[in-house]
């Protein structure tokens, strides 16, 4: 899409997919009509002695100052030639930016295209994962339980034996029940409905140090956080999680800074959200196919609020998202 500013309604405007594009404007085409139209005038008024016989027709009718008629239709023709020209440039500068408010949303639509498609596919791999666990974690463990009741059952009078396959059953019980609790979280943000936000974004906090122990990663939270409501809780911590995945593919950083600030009093409140580190940053112009931080804007936009991913002054990556808080559920 051209950017350049058109002072005129000559500049055409390239057709994008999805939107119409707009028509070329031919202006000398009407120069020239308007020119052969003058020259078809004067020709047919010399010839026919237009302006003698209206001088003579107005001459008699002084009084009513008629003789003045042609140059007051002419001076109006001037005004009406320039009023269409003004016209004429309003409305190519309107064609103008609205061929480029379609082409940005056509973009827009795109990159929502994009993003539904690769969200979906995540959700495919998610999907895939826990069928995969389910079948290979709990049915294979579930399967060594029966087996552990049978033989107790045929052992029944060997106590140690009936002892050995309570116990076996005991560890396979505790086992299941961290394979469930692995998918649960990944689900469902740990501690966030009975504990609130804060504690959930501690445990994230501590899950991550402990996959990644050569990272420092300190977290400061100021001012209340655990009754901003579920959908609002669920996006931060998302956007958190994000950020931190995102850190530990891409940054290659030895420290990041989580920080969340509510600020603001009554009505007027909003969440600041930053997370900073000192990895090697972003790329510019930022990869079409980032869908991780078109995710995170996407859901600080659909809250309201605002985003932005930068390279950080010191080095690193800077993301922030504002977001306003509404009424506290």
């Amino acid at each position: 899409m051209s950017t350049k500013h058109a002072d005129s309604a000559t500049e055409t405007i390239p057709s994008d997919p999805g939107i119409f594009p707009v028509p070329s404007d031919r202006p000398w085409r009407d120069l020239a009509a308007v020119a052969l139209l003058t020259v078809a005038a004067t020709v047919l008024a010399d010839h026919f002695q237009w302006s003698e016989r209206l001088y003579a027709s107005t001459r008699t009718l002084e009084y009513f100052q008629l003789d003045e008629l042609p140059l007051a239709l002419l001076a109006l023709a001037a005004g009406l030639g320039w009023l269409a020209w003004r016209r004429y440039r309003h409305t190519g500068r309107a064609l103008l930016a609205r061929a480029r408010a379609e082409a940005r949303l056509a973009a827009a639509l795109a990159d929502n295209r994009r993003l539904a498609q690769a969200q979906l596919a995540v959700q495919e791999v998610e999907a895939k994962r826990l069928a995969r666990e389910l079948h290979d974690e709990l049915g294979q463990y579930l399967n060594a339980i029966k087996l552990d009741a049978l033989a107790a059952r045929e052992r029944r009078a060997d106590p140690a034996a009936v002892a050995a396959a309570v116990d076996d059953i005991a560890r396979t019980v505790d086992h299941m029940h961290h394979v469930v609790a692995s998918m649960i979280a990944r689900l469902r943000p740990v501690g966030l409905d009975e504990l609130g936000l804060s504690a959930a974004l501690e445990n994230c906090v501590e899950q991550w140090r402990q996959r990644h122990p050569g990272v420092q990663l300190r977290m400061r939270v100021e001012g209340a956080i655990d009754d901003l409501g579920e959908a609002l809780s669920v996006t931060v911590y998302r956007i958190v999680q994000e950020a931190l995945t995102n850190v530990s593919r891409h940054a290659d950083a030895r420290r990041v800074d989580l920080v969340a600030v509510r600020r603001g009093t009554g009505g007027d409140q909003a969440l600041e959200v930053r997370i900073v580190d000192d990895g090697v940053g972003l790329r510019e112009p930022l990869p079409v196919r980032r869908f991780g931080l078109r995710g995170m804007r996407e859901r600080v936009e659909l809250a309201g609020g605002r985003f932005s991913a930068d390279n950080s002054p010191g080095g690193g990556a800077c993301i922030e998202a504002w977001l306003p808080i509404g009424t506290t559920a």
